[in-house]
């Protein structure tokens, strides 16, 4: 028999944190395996934000509600729903949600996420 060339994922990963923001993993290293890329659905709520960090993947944010802050190597952005941005790899970054509703968005990370080479800083 050959080997199936898809994985179903019937249910994310759903991360552990402690400041509110919902994480679940569809694809990736926690729930498929899979390095080369990964795709999670998050929930910031309102008045949410992580330290600074320095990933070493790019990373793609779509918004789908609400607005989400970005401080990027100084300049500052911000997503609405619809808008999608491209933040690549090596750039020092923050991001937040000081806004009242909570914000609701897609990213996509080249390659896969992963604590190991996120290169949060500590607070």
């Amino acid at each position: 028999m050959a080997e199936k060339r898809y994985v179903l994922n019937p249910s994310p990963f759903v991360v552990p944190t402690t400041d509110g923001k919902l994480i679940e993993e569809h694809v990736g290293g926690a729930s498929t395996g899979t390095s080369a890329y990964s795709l999670a659905h998050m929930v910031a709520p309102p008045h949410w934000s992580e330290p600074h960090q320095t990933p070493s993947f790019d990373e793609i944010t779509i918004v789908v509600r609400g607005r989400k802050r970005f401080e990027i190597d100084g300049d500052v952005v911000e997503l609405q729903a619809g808008q999608a941005l491209l933040i690549k790899g090596g750039a020092r970054v923050r991001y937040s949600n000081p806004f009242e509703e909570e914000c609701e968005y897609w990213s996509i990370c080249v390659p896969a996420f992963s604590p190991d080479t996120v290169n949060r800083e500590e607070e």
